[in-house]
């Protein structure tokens, strides 16, 4: 039996289902789950728990998530990510890098966001992603987040890669839709790292498919114990 989380660093096109589904499988393990859901186009931290973790899963969903990524100016996205159908183009003025970073600065703090239609959350007991694919949009409830940091890293029109950190169920795609909303052409999110679930950073974690490669000893040893799951 092996009970604590390990950090995997997730491909790109795999869901975090896809995951655990092959961790589950690869090392025949009984009880396993994650802590906080990436689309499939995102890369990163996925701290998946195993044995008696999986009753830790709650508390641990609760941490403040940090992401790197990139958005797309110009171009609107029905999911508000590149893995969506584009709905509208625009062209992109010439921004100054202060004007880009004066708006940056008005997603600080306590808010709330509107959740996009192409996403796991239910109304009625009904996914909205499954809505959408019928082309239908509802009114969604805004959720309470706080921003604790956005910060524009690099500039090079149509492209902004960015440093964000906030609470849990913020959705960075909803982000980059109200990003284009207030600079007035439209955008979208091209590219999502996690970089940070609570205390647990990236480089800690290991790529799935060197976890793999590791045999039942070498996996266990990468196991985080239960105890240190919870530390602050």
């Amino acid at each position: 039996m092996i009970d604590g989380g390990i950090l995997v660093n997730k491909p790109k096109d795999w869901t975090s289902h896809d995951v655990v589904a092959k961790l589950r499988n690869h090392f025949r393990l009984e009880k396993v789950g994650h802590c906080g859901t990436l689309d499939p186009m995102a890369t990163g931290l996925l701290l998946i728990v195993i044995g008696k973790a999986t009753k830790l899963s709650n508390v641990l969903m609760g941490s403040d998530k940090r992401y790197k990524g990139e958005f797309t100016l110009g171009i609107e996205t029905n999911s508000y990510d590149a893995e969506g159908e584009t709905v509208k183009e625009e062209l992109v003025p010439p921004f100054s890098d202060e004007e880009i970073h004066s708006v940056f600065k008005t997603f600080v703090g306590d808010q709330y966001q509107v959740p996009p239609m192409v996403s796991a959350v239910k109304l009625n007991g009904q996914p909205l992603y499954k809505m959408a694919r019928k082309g239908e949009v509802v009114e969604r409830e805004p959720r309470f987040i706080h921003v604790y940091h956005f910060s524009a890293t690099k500039i090079e029109l149509p492209k902004i890669e960015f440093d964000f950190t906030a609470t849990k169920g913020t959705y960075v795609r909803s982000v980059a839709h109200d990003l284009g909303v207030k600079l007035g052409c439209g955008a979208h999110l091209s590219r999502l790292e996690r970089a940070e679930i609570g205390r647990f950073k990236i480089d800690q974690a290991l790529a799935l498919e060197d976890f793999l490669q590791l045999t039942t000893e070498g996996f266990k040893n990468r196991v985080i114990p239960l105890h240190e799951l919870t530390m602050k």
